[in-house]
């Protein structure tokens, strides 16, 4: 009987590339990485069974920074080039990295339907806002009248909410961090590895170049408290310096309100990310700092649901165990072939 030999303990350092990080100085993906290397070695996975998929964008570098296996690919086709890889290869983690601009954009669609498919992927979206690569264009979740290169009078689009969109497509696991918070970006980046499905995290990152200081409001230590709202599952919605504000639903409405003033926890709303219906984490989502909300920050959801992968691969063997492996040959001389003479 072969006895397997342990996998050997690794360090983030196993997880740094040989590569020169080519990010400007100050930007927050330094962060995202930093976190992302720290939390490679508790998943006890060997470095050649994970892979980071990107496309194109400041973040899209983030495969030649991992000393893994990694692709940069096709703008905003991130998602399609990690699903089939995972289809083909479900014994790998596979890791998408994609900014607002790449995923929201261009690649909208791909990230739709990579979403609704629930395949075991982790994706991990940049927002810091703003085209970064191209020089500062205004992108899909600038907020309305920014000024750019490209909306000099201000931007009139609509801004897309990635967790919104991530919800209305049915992710069982959707969540946000701030690249500045390490030791709970680090956490949310940990529980969507652990997550079987597809995990979506949107992470709150600040391009000090085209657009310095978008998230100041729930970075700044004297500010946050009060501008963010941890979630904690099973644990009322409570937020504030003081720990004397909270969040409650009046009728389909969030609200709010102040402890102590005949409102007791017992009023407020619950966390419950388990939850099967996606009503609660898309209110959640929708809560806005501008709107006078804390915003949410942590686990929205996370839940089982099947998954594309798995039901995929049962069917091709579903397949061979009725009509054989099958001959590629054969298929390709069946049916109607001719001769050119």
């Amino acid at each position: 009987m072969a006895i397997e030999a342990p996998l050997p303990v690794l360090k983030p350092t196993d997880f740094a590339s040989d590569q020169d990080v080519r990010w400007c100085p100050g930007c927050g993906d330094y962060s995202i990485l930093a976190q992302m290397k720290k939390v490679m070695p508790t998943l006890g996975i060997p470095r050649e069974n994970i892979v980071f998929i990107s496309g194109i964008g400041c973040s899209s570098r983030f495969p030649y920074y991992m000393n893994t296996y990694g692709m940069h690919s096709i703008h905003g086709r991130a998602p399609a080039v990690a699903s089939g890889l995972k289809t083909c290869r479900p014994d790998l983690q596979v890791w998408v990295i994609t900014g607002d601009g790449d995923g929201l954009s261009i690649g909208g669609n791909h990230l739709m339907h990579c979403i609704r498919r629930n395949m075991d992927l982790n994706i991990v979206l940049f927002n810091n806002r703003i085209y970064g690569l191209t020089k500062g264009q205004y992108s899909p979740t600038s907020p309305a009248g920014k000024k750019t290169k490209s909306s000099p009078m201000g931007a009139v689009d609509n801004p897309l909410h990635p967790l919104s969109i991530a919800i209305g497509c049915e992710a069982t696991f959707v969540a946000r961090s701030i690249d500045t918070h390490i030791k709970h970006l680090a956490d949310t980046l940990k529980s969507a590895a652990d997550h079987q499905g597809t995990a979506f995290i949107e992470v709150y990152q600040n391009c000090n170049v085209f657009n310095d200081g978008a998230w100041d409001y729930a970075k700044d230590k004297a500010t946050k408290a009060d501008t963010t709202l941890e979630l904690e599952h099973g644990k009322p919605m409570i937020f504030g310096a003081n720990r004397d504000k909270g969040i409650r639903l009046n009728g389909m409405n969030p609200e709010v309100v102040e402890l102590g003033k005949g409102i007791t926890e017992d009023d407020l709303l619950f966390h419950d990310e388990k939850c099967p219906e996606p009503t609660l984490a898309y209110l959640l989502s929708r809560m806005r700092y501008e709107d006078g909300f804390p915003e949410p920050i942590g686990v929205f959801r996370a839940i089982d649901a099947p998954r594309y992968d798995i039901m995929v691969n049962d069917q091709i063997d579903e397949a061979i165990k009725a009509k054989g492996p099958g001959d590629l040959e054969k298929l390709f001389h069946s049916g109607e072939t001719w001769t050119v003479a």
